[in-house]
């Protein structure tokens, strides 16, 4: 029976990264981590917060040195200081006449040269490769501990508040007017952000974080209208691409959180292309039939236009 199995192609592919402990652990850690990002992604895509995603991302590198310096979990020092760089913006927002994409190009700067000072003037063992690309081949039972806390915190909140959280990134003036604190969702969704990147930072890293809490969401909204079925996609997507992407960094020797992007970015590209309603070619198609004289065929058009 195994040997028949054996003969299977491409069985000793899928099967043969499933004999080390440590890369079980990576796949089903990845795979955790691309479930929540494909959740908050598409969010994050209804409402237009890929730059504050940004921001959001990069303000936690000064908390993961304050953290280490301190000797507490990377998760709070992390959550702190990202949930502080968005009281931040939103400070500084309403204070002054700058537009948001500026306030948020100042902080997310700002902390980050931060937490490049803390690094370099802090005696540590702390690898800034790892804080930026991320090290899920190598993560310790602590760092899953903490990822997996505030994955499932993150999962919890949007459960709890998806209707009030999908109005507000559809139509905030709407949840206004029927009595929505739009305030307090403003910073709800923002402290899921927060919450998402910490739990993303060991696997994917504060850099390529980012891709995956944007493009999952981004290759959803390409194939759907309907937001139930957005999440669904979002998630295979996601999930999909965390595992293949570990596999492929075992088979080819290569960063698991860069394969793990890369694998998105060619499934966007490929939906960008050939997805059915919203694709390039399918609005192609539909921008040269409505270019037709009404009532006539493609191949009658094909005719007078040889004559």
């Amino acid at each position: 029976m195994n040997v028949l199995i054996a003969a299977i192609p491409g069985w000793n592919w899928l099967i043969e990264p499933l004999q080390y402990p440590f890369l079980v652990q990576a796949i089903w850690v990845s795979a955790f981590v691309g479930l929540v990002c494909a959740v908050l992604s598409c969010y994050i895509t209804l409402k237009g917060w890929s730059l504050m995603g940004d921001a959001v991302s990069h303000s936690v590198v000064p908390g993961v040195v304050v953290a280490y310096a301190l000797g507490i979990p990377f998760a709070v020092g992390a959550f702190l200081f990202g949930f502080g760089s968005v009281v931040a913006i939103g400070y500084i927002k309403s204070k002054t006449r700058l537009k948001e994409d500026a306030v948020i190009g100042v902080v997310f700067t700002g902390f980050f040269a931060l937490g490049l000072v803390l690094v370099t003037k802090t005696p540590s063992n702390i690898d800034l490769f790892h804080i930026l690309f991320g090290n899920v081949l190598g993560i310790s039972q602590g760092d899953i501990i903490q990822t997996l806390i505030a994955g499932i915190i993150t999962l919890a909140i949007i459960l709890l508040r998806r209707k009030d959280l999908l109005l507000f990134c559809f139509d905030p003036n709407h949840a206004k007017a029927i009595g929505l604190n739009t305030q307090f969702m403003y910073y709800t969704l923002l402290s899921v952000l927060a919450l998402t990147i910490v739990t993303a930072l060991q696997t994917a890293g504060i850099i390529l974080v980012i891709a995956m809490l944007v493009t999952p969401g981004a290759i959803a909204y390409l194939l759907t209208d309907r937001f139930d079925r957005m999440l669904w996609i979002a998630v295979a997507n996601s999930v999909f691409s965390c595992v293949m992407g570990t596999y492929l960094s075992y088979h080819f020797d290569i960063s698991t959180g860069g394969s793990i992007v890369v694998l998105l970015t060619l499934i966007f590209v490929l939906t960008m292309v050939f997805a059915p309603k919203y694709g390039i070619l399918s609005q192609q198609a539909r921008r040269r039939s409505s270019q037709l004289p009404e009532g006539g065929s493609q191949e009658q058009q094909l005719i007078r236009d040889r004559m």
